[in-house]
């Protein structure tokens, strides 16, 4: 089952005390003080796993606590550390402070971690006091307390392009035929209730994923329909694929009705994040089999005005997947490329100064 936000509690361990203790054997009358440090409490710490997909683990178990510190024992022997605990979360997870509304991390790569939640530090022992002055103290330090956290985590999928349109646009289908996703199709509204993710092929060993994100409708940024709870996920993509239904547009004014579908999903990306009304994208005209080539061209229109890629596809019928699923692969590559930081290029070292010839002596 497929959940992207949970709320859980950390609880780092306590340090152990010190201890006060002396040292009393038979041949020696004034051993002095022993007593040992307390151990240090054990820190919880997040790790992102990429074979995890899901924060529904979560949606049982929400009270998570790492081992305390043992207490400072007499001969100076010290208390074992309490033993850390380790939080394995889906990659693309965000973790806030629910209280402070503090951003603790944002996992982004398989293997990275953060400390949420640090353990206390053990108390000294009475033997880490003794001075030429006071040879025998009677004090030692309390362990100190642990953090204490309640975590708010959000999933925001992971995707190299998001699939994006009003329900019913056929994002789901389309995800089908290009990968070897199996998301629920079905001719009614919000079939999709969760996202899906495909792996998509487009040359030989290249490959790209993608994510179906459940039908988007005005006013989704303010919480309408399934809202702001899938939108996140378009945030991390690099491409939006953007599908408009062209059989379902106006036959009388198929123009003006293919540029408010275009004009609405725009505004909501906007007003979500605004970096996403700036993300390349492509506008794709679906169900091109069953459209009237008005229907189509309305949408080619519309993407001419803005300056984007155009495609007319068919996820029913697989038409067309080829070149768009191409041109997805080749943008993705290009924008790879621009967004790794250039060699450092080492200045060129001076000439070397011509050596003066000289003249031959005579023999």
């Amino acid at each position: 089952m497929f959940l992207d936000e949970a709320v859980i509690h950390v609880s780092a361990g306590d340090g152990g005390n010190g201890c006060v203790a002396f040292r009393r054997e038979r041949s020696v009358p004034k051993g002095g003080p022993s007593g040992g440090d307390g151990g240090d409490g054990g820190s919880v710490t997040l790790v992102a796993d990429e074979n995890l997909n899901t924060l529904y683990p979560f949606r049982f178990k929400k009270r998570f606590a790492a081992g305390r510190g043992q207490h400072g024992l007499g001969s100076n022997c010290h208390g074992r550390n309490g033993q850390g605990l380790v939080i394995t979360v889906p990659v693309g997870t965000v973790a806030w402070d629910r209280e402070t509304g503090e951003l603790l991390a944002d996992l982004t790569a398989n293997g990275q971690s953060v400390v949420v939640a640090r353990g206390g530090k053990g108390g000294r022992g009475n033997a880490r006091f003794a001075t030429s002055t006071n040879r025998t103290p009677r004090r030692a330090e309390p362990g100190t307390e642990g953090d204490a956290r309640t975590l708010s985590l959000e999933l925001k999928l992971l995707a190299d392009v998001a699939i994006v349109g009003f329900p019913n646009a056929g994002k789901s289908t389309l995800i089908s035929a290009i990968s070897a996703a199996r998301p629920k199709i079905a001719d009614y509204p919000f079939t999709t209730l969760v996202p899906n993710l495909g792996v998509v092929s487009w040359e030989r060993f290249r490959t790209f994923v993608a994510a179906d994100v459940p039908g988007l409708i005005e006013g989704a940024h303010e919480g309408h329909g399934l809202g702001i709870r899938f939108l996140k996920h378009v945030e991390r993509s690099r491409l939006i694929c953007h599908l408009v239904d062209a059989a379902s547009l106006s036959p009388e004014d198929p123009l003006n009705a293919a540029e408010l579908a275009v004009a609405v999903i725009e505004r909501e990306l906007g007003a979500f994040a605004p970096e996403l009304a700036r993300r390349e994208r492509v506008l794709c005209a679906n169900k091109v089999e069953i459209a009237t080539p008005a229907q189509v061209e309305a949408v080619r229109t519309v993407a001419d005005e803005r300056g984007i890629a155009f495609f007319a596809i068919s996820g029913a019928a697989h038409q067309g997947l080829d070149r768009l699923v191409f041109h997805l692969g080749k943008r993705l590559e290009a924008l790879s490329v621009r967004q790794q930081p250039a060699p450092d290029v080492p200045e060129a070292a001076p000439p070397l100064a011509a050596e003066p010839q000289r003249e031959p002596e005579d023999a």
